[in-house]
């Protein structure tokens, strides 16, 4: 571990912060950090920035909520940028969006997966009720039919697990998470709304084991 008087601040007395969702491995956003923005940021463990529009340090989600909880910050070989690891609370970007970067300019022939772009692709097909498609059929039976489905779907897990099928028990669990999407979707329900329900759970259960040791 080094101490932050190795890092190299530009001529502004600046360094780039790239924040990561530390779940999801999304890059959330760039930002600026001073050294004062910087020491806000360890005290509090939440990112602190330096507005180079406004010429003022700001704490992400001190007017939106949208708090961005430090996991860990590390620098490069050249201590002259940083990356930030978070759980976010909610939206990263002002626009409302999961992360400021959501505007392809290149994909090459194999995109990477992540389950925010599966839940895209099927909003997609809610909103665009394509001919044809399994999902949108879903979303025109409506929600007694998503929730027969999640029904089903997590017996099939069950039947799997019991029988020892590991191959087998993958393949329903993918098709189990795929119908609670789904559902998450027809209820308004985002990825976000879960992240923060497991991670005041873990702050709980840090905090029980804590007083379990003193």
């Amino acid at each position: 571990m080094i101490g932050t008087e190795e890092l190299k601040f530009d001529e502004q007395g600046l360094i780039p912060a790239i924040v990561v969702d530390d779940e999801t491995q999304k890059v959330l956003t760039l930002a600026y950090m001073s050294r004062e923005s910087l020491r806000i940021s360890m005290e509090k463990k939440l990112t602190c920035f330096y507005s180079r529009s406004r010429n003022q340090l700001w704490l992400k989600g001190e007017t939106s909520g949208n708090y961005q909880h430090i996991v860990s910050i590390t620098t490069d070989c050249d201590r002259d940028a940083l990356v930030v690891r978070v759980i976010k609370d909610g939206p990263a970007c002002h626009l409302g969006s999961d992360s400021c970067f959501n505007d392809t300019i290149f994909e090459g022939e194999n995109p990477a997966f992540s389950l925010s772009s599966l839940m895209e692709l099927i909003e997609g097909r809610k909103n665009e009720k394509k001919e044809g498609s399994y999902t949108t059929y879903l979303f025109e039976k409506g929600l007694d039919k998503i929730l027969k489905k999640v029904g089903e779907e997590s017996t099939e897990v069950i039947i799997a697990g019991k029988a020892g099928d590991k191959r087998e028990t993958v393949y329903e669990i993918a098709d189990l998470t795929y119908h609670l999407l789904v559902l998450m979707i027809e209820m308004g329900i985002s990825l976000d709304d879960i992240r923060s329900e497991l991670a005041s759970r873990h702050v709980i259960d840090h905090k029980v084991k804590q007083e379990k040791m003193v």
